[in-house]
């Protein structure tokens, strides 16, 4: 299912395949580690390749707050997609509202690339995505608390102190 060269998970390891013996299959990992793998973990494990297909979808979530302007983040995620230079128009790129979350409205972006640049292709759109959204003002939310505290005091009034928190 895999050859020297492929990235793959096998076995639960992900890396590269180096090499493929009889009685185990040596992998390099993304960080520059060898890993020896035994052929019969592979075989009883899921194994995926990565590397099979030329080209893969990248998956991204971004959520945008919820007073941001709705149809212009999704212009600028379009145009973006439209406009990258190794983004495959096809198939083409999705950009649709997904959810409706707790803090934020989600966006699923889902572009297209060859298999080779998928890494740098998903690395390049993010920091793209955030510097485009800077510009126009459009906030990308974060995990927020806020804690109201009441403290009764002996008299019997009660006493509240609003708290703000960022997680």
């Amino acid at each position: 299912p895999f050859r020297v060269g492929d990235f793959v998970d096998a076995g639960g390891i992900k890396g590269v395949v180096e090499e493929i013996k009889i009685i185990h299959t040596v992998l390099r990992t993304a960080d520059n580690q060898e890993v020896i793998v035994p052929n019969n973990a592979i075989t009883m494990a899921t194994i995926t390749n990565y590397s099979a297909r030329a080209t893969r979808r990248i998956d991204i979530t971004i959520g945008i707050d919820y007073d941001a302007d709705l149809k212009q983040a999704k212009t600028l995620l379009e145009e973006l997609l439209r406009t990258h230079p190794k983004v495959l128009q096809t198939p083409a790129p999705t950009v649709q509202v997904r959810a409706l979350g707790a803090s934020s409205v989600d966006f699923a972006v889902w572009p297209w690339a060859r298999t080779s640049e998928w890494f740098d292709v998903q690395c390049e759109l993010l920091e793209q995505i955030k510097l485009r959204f800077d510009e126009a003002g459009i906030s990308i939310p974060y995990p927020q608390m806020d804690l109201h505290l009441r403290d009764t005091r002996s008299d019997g009034q009660q006493t509240t102190l609003n708290v703000e928190s960022r997680i």
